[in-house]
């Protein structure tokens, strides 16, 4: 639960006459699912266990007990939970206050303040297309990186680039063969893709060159001035397409040290699992047996000496430990990747690093497109761009539609557009597939970031029409609606669940919340006339609207989706 003065005065009524401590009862206390059942209940289980009594009988005993306060003014038992009522009026003035004292700063926390959380997510492959396939982990990382930056952890973004391995040696060699410099500059990458496709076609027809390809490799290992050269040219080249789908996506990295950056620990990183003891060889490759932990033996090197990822994967996270000192270190990358991250956490506590349990896998499912309206240059890649590209055209169309006299239109298609994407991702739990539909996607009902950016333009144009500076010095029992009590709740749950969705790596927990505070201020807003003659409950309205406002925008902003003030 998120500490609140109301949560605080339920814990110091109950803690008078039920003998656990603060804490306990703290974690116990939960907010019951129909509000008519109350707001808060503290549910007698763990009670009945110990006093060896049926857990009815406890709440309606200690309920009978409890005093009432004036800011818990009714406390009664329904079956096994004691509930309690708080004060409408001072919860309203306590959570309306707080949004409007703390701004966008509402939901934010210091509980991450001197901890360092790093983040692995995107970590596309050079020389290869950004597909819609790296859509999730890019997003579920950029998302994760603000709700703990909201928490006030210091939190540093890595992009472990696919920068390295034999496959380089294949696009020297069908670059050597085949490339063309002019080609090359006007789009690179689709250039070194199609000459990576031609090498495989060739290479059917000609097995020699594989052997070719991996002497390209061999130089490129060995530092060939040639070799270097071509893959640098490679590297960099595919960089600028990437940062131009991150500008997109507003989304940016500290650091782009990739799989080529940790070559100069590779040595040294089998060396250290030697001396421990924790090395052997079988069927001429180098291993550590895991068989005892029930997992398949982790490969270090094959027989042709060539290092593989699990080593990279150990060499780079004692690098991030000693250069970051984190408090967690995250890994945003897809669940067939589940047995490789178990094997290499377990390789480094075996090792004895006591932080091996602070490196997580924040794993996700697969993305699947339910229309094939796709087209693809790559044939079976969906490119992310044209991805956004569709989703920024068919908002435009929208916006057409709806309201054609908009001003920057072209702007807001964008912030549509690219959120739908952005949102349609997040809003499903991780390790759930996702069906992608474009109509759900772009829904202005419900569910979907344009609903949640349509209700923020709402709240925009009710502020500008009211025209006047908002107070927070308000009479707050004019709330009352069911429907303001509802919103008035919500909001106060905020930060709660950016708390939660922290704790899980789950951004859908900031979906859900955007979700249930639009429709429930839509719902306020169909039934009740929010702009009236009343000052008083004028300016006592117009306190809430700016606070769902503020609320919605942050957030929208925890997700990296932007709120525009006008649709």
């Amino acid at each position: 639960m998120g500490m609140n003065k109301f949560v605080e005065e339920i814990i110091k009524i109950v803690s008078k006459e039920v003998s656990l401590p603060a804490e306990e009862i703290s974690g116990l206390i939960e907010v019951p699912p129909d509000q008519r059942l109350g707001d808060y209940a503290f549910p007698c289980f763990t009670l009945s266990k110990k006093l060896r009594r049926p857990p009815n009988q406890i709440a309606k005993e200690i309920s009978a007990r409890l005093k009432a306060t004036e800011l818990i003014p009714e406390i009664y038992s329904i079956g096994p939970y004691v509930n309690f009522k708080v004060n409408r009026g001072k919860l309203a003035e306590f959570v309306l206050t707080k949004i409007f004292d703390q701004g966008d700063d509402y939901g934010s926390d210091k509980v991450g303040e001197g901890k360092t959380i790093v983040i692995d997510f995107s970590s596309p492959n050079i020389a290869k297309p950004f597909g819609v396939g790296h859509l999730r982990t890019t997003v579920i990382g950029n998302a994760l990186y603000l709700i703990f930056k909201k928490l006030g952890f210091n939190v540093v973004r890595i992009n472990h680039l696919g920068d390295w391995g034999t496959q380089f040696g294949k696009v020297i060699l069908a670059y050597k063969m085949w490339g063309d410099e002019k080609e090359l500059l006007k789009d690179p990458i689709s250039t070194l893709y199609d000459l990576y496709v031609r090498f495989h076609q060739e290479a059917e027809k000609d097995p020699k060159l594989e052997d070719e390809a991996r002497v390209w490799f061999k130089k490129l290992e060995e530092q060939d001035k040639e070799a270097e050269a071509l893959w640098r040219k490679f590297r960099d080249f595919s960089l600028q397409e990437f940062k131009r789908v991150y500008r997109m996506l507003g989304i940016e990295f500290d650091s782009y040290a990739g799989e080529s950056f940790y070559n100069k620990f590779m040595d040294q990183t089998i060396e250290k699992i030697k001396s421990k003891g924790l090395a052997q060889v079988s069927q001429d490759a180098l291993i550590v047996n895991l068989e005892r932990f029930d997992l398949p033996p982790c490969l270090l090197k094959k027989k042709d000496e060539a290092t593989l990822y699990a080593t990279r994967d150990i060499a780079a996270a004692i690098y991030r430990y000693n250069t970051y000192h984190f408090y967690k270190s995250l890994y945003v990358v897809g669940s067939a990747q589940k047995l490789h991250f178990q094997q290499v956490f377990k390789v480094l506590e075996l090792l004895g690093y006591r932080w091996a349990k602070d490196c997580v896998h924040v794993d996700f499912g697969w993305i699947k497109f339910k229309q094939k309206m796709m087209s693809t240059r790559k044939g079976n890649i969906i490119l992310l761009e044209d991805v956004l590209n569709r989703s920024i055209q068919l908002a435009r169309e929208i916006i057409e539609k709806k309201n054609p006299d908009l001003e920057d239109k072209e702007e807001v298609a964008k912030e549509v557009g690219i959120g739908a994407v952005i949102f349609a991702d997040l809003a499903t739990r991780r390790n759930k597939d996702i069906d992608f539909d474009w109509d759900q996607v772009l829904s202005f009902e419900g569910e979907s970031a344009p609903y949640v950016q349509y209700t923020h333009a709402r709240l925009c144009s009710l502020l500008r029409k009211y025209g006047k500076p908002i107070g927070k010095k308000i009479n707050c029992n004019v709330f009352s609606t069911e429907e303001e009590w509802s919103v008035i709740k919500l909001l106060q749950d905020f930060p709660r669940r950016v708390k939660s969705a922290a704790e899980s790596y789950e951004p859908a927990f900031i979906c859900s919340f955007l979700n249930d505070l639009s429709s429930t201020f839509n719902r306020f807003y169909q039934k009740h006339r929010i702009i009236t003659r009343d000052a008083e409950s004028t300016s006592a309205r117009m306190l809430l609207v700016k606070a769902i406002q503020v609320t919605v925008k942050s957030g929208l902003s925890l997700l990296g989706i932007r709120a525009p003030e006008r649709m």
